[in-house]
């Protein structure tokens, strides 16, 4: 399956969204643009979507304050922390602040990912 390409206003107002907060860190998953923070993705943008990964208790008031809804790369398999964000929150980045905030914060509470192995090592040398 291939992937749609992500509308270069979206890509432009992901960049402009991530604080200046030394536990960000950019990265791309899949060929989109996305924000880790203690190796745990925070925010990202898929084809033409941003996604937000919050707590439960702040996921709940973020759905129900601003119409959110759960993420699905493929229907009917649900990330169940991150929440699709409304376009007009997207287009309203001082609302938007202290929720990517938020993120960050429950991302960097989160324990440390170990880094991954590469593939291809060097085969028993």
């Amino acid at each position: 399956m291939a992937w749609k390409k992500a509308p270069e206003w979206l890509v432009e107002s992901f960049g402009r969204l991530l604080p200046e907060d030394p536990r960000v860190e950019r990265r791309k998953m899949f060929g989109y643009p996305c924000a880790f923070a203690g190796g745990h993705m925070f925010i990202g943008v898929h084809e033409d979507r941003l996604v937000l990964r919050l707590p439960e208790e702040e996921r709940a008031s973020f759905r129900g304050e601003h119409g959110a809804t759960p993420f699905e790369p493929f229907p009917g398999r649900e990330m169940r922390e991150y929440s699709v964000v409304p376009r007009p929150l997207i287009e309203d980045p001082e609302a938007l602040a202290p929720w990517v905030g938020k993120a960050v914060d429950h991302a960097a509470s989160l324990p440390p990912k170990k880094p991954r192995k590469k593939a291809g090592g060097r085969g028993g040398r």
